[in-house]
């Protein structure tokens, strides 16, 4: 048999460069890796997840022993308001700052731009017969993407002025269109940031096509979702931004005859104990489970804080979904709709729950 061990002698400079190559790649690799969870240490998953925190032993149900957060596709700028296509299935958000909307499939995990430009749409929904829902920023208007592929504006203007940026939105089953314009438009887009409106919540009734203002007592309504009745509607409350007296809490409010609110009254405060501390984010935006619990993004602090804070109907906060980013939105998905998608400052991440998500999408 040939000798060949002098055809595979490499010089002592090679091998060190061949060492310091491979630990590169190996370095790569494992950043890589780091990446696809978004940086959580744990790679990969060791079962039950250690970001699922079970606060009140009402949580525990709704922790899937062997599921745990995942990152499904980063890049973005921004990443705000995730919506399912039951029909589709698939999932919809928006990138505001990069001015596009996208797309992940649920049967490949494969993710496309779904509309570029966006007219730096943030929040997005679907509506009982399956068509999509958008707040604009750059246009001011919230608007409806029919089933030929034309698009019908619902509302760009109150009492002869613009809205300011509508930011989410939420679908009554009498077909009304509810949405809160918070005035945080123009971050990105160079226009006009001045206030047009004062900040407020409107519902867009389903036969007329009239809009009509529902409350402007909070400093500026941002999320917002229905109980699984339709009797409550939840708001939170992001007003600390920009005005120092601003609550940081979710409100409730009752819904009368499917068209007005009353009352209004503190649901949760978004403070909470962290390391012998107290600290306060905010809530942005909101989804609700069949059994009535809130599901809220939540942000703005930091480790320990950031991610997803859920509540029981009665106001305790029953469990986290820690992530390492700021979240801004969340919706339930998937087959089952017991897939909870968030999208988080740069990132889009999953999460199984025990629970179906309420409402229409």
């Amino acid at each position: 048999m040939e000798n060949n061990s002098d055809k595979y002698k490499i010089s002592p400079e090679v091998t060190r460069r061949g060492f310091i190559s491979g630990a590169l790649a190996a370095a790569s690799a494992t950043t890589f890796f780091a990446q696809n969870r978004g940086d959580v240490e744990i790679t990969p998953d060791r079962y039950p997840d250690r970001n699922v925190v079970v606060l009140d032993e009402r949580f525990a149900k709704y922790k899937v022993f062997n599921a745990a957060v995942e990152r499904l596709y980063s890049g973005m700028r921004w990443a705000e308001g995730p919506a399912w296509s039951s029909v589709g299935r698939y999932l919809v958000w928006s990138d505001i700052a990069n001015n596009v909307k996208h797309r992940w499939l649920s049967d490949d995990g494969h993710v496309s731009v779904f509309q570029n430009p966006s007219n730096n749409s943030n929040g997005n929904t679907f509506d009982g017969q399956g068509r999509l829902i958008s707040c604009e920023h750059d246009t001011h208007r919230v608007v409806r993407y029919e089933h030929d592929g034309t698009m019908t504006v619902l509302a760009e203007s109150w009492q002869g002025k613009p809205l300011n940026a509508p930011n989410d939105a939420a679908v009554h089953p009498d077909g009304g269109i509810w949405f809160t314009d918070p005035g945080y438009g123009n971050l990105y887009e160079g226009g006009d940031s001045r206030l047009k409106q004062k900040e407020a919540v409107y519902r867009i009734d389903p036969k007329t096509a009239k809009l009509e203002m529902v409350t402007d007592i909070l400093f500026k309504p941002n999320g917002l979702c229905f109980s699984p009745d339709y009797k409550r509607l939840y708001i939170a409350e992001t007003g600390g931004s920009h005005y120092p007296a601003a609550p940081r809490n979710i409100m409730v409010f009752e819904v009368v005859n499917g068209e007005k609110l009353r009352g209004g009254k503190e649901f949760v405060s978004m403070k909470l104990k962290l390391e012998g501390q107290e600290v306060a984010g905010a809530a942005d935006g909101l989804r609700a489970d069949a059994d009535g619990n809130i599901w809220a993004a939540a942000g703005w602090v930091g480790a320990g804080y950031d991610g997803v804070h859920i509540f029981a109907p009665d106001g305790v906060r029953i469990g986290q979904i820690l992530l390492p980013e700021v979240c801004a939105n969340i919706c339930f998905g998937g087959a089952k709709r017991n897939r909870l998608f968030m999208t988080a400052s740069k990132s889009l991440y999953s999460l199984y729950v025990g629970i179906q998500g309420a409402g229409i999408a």
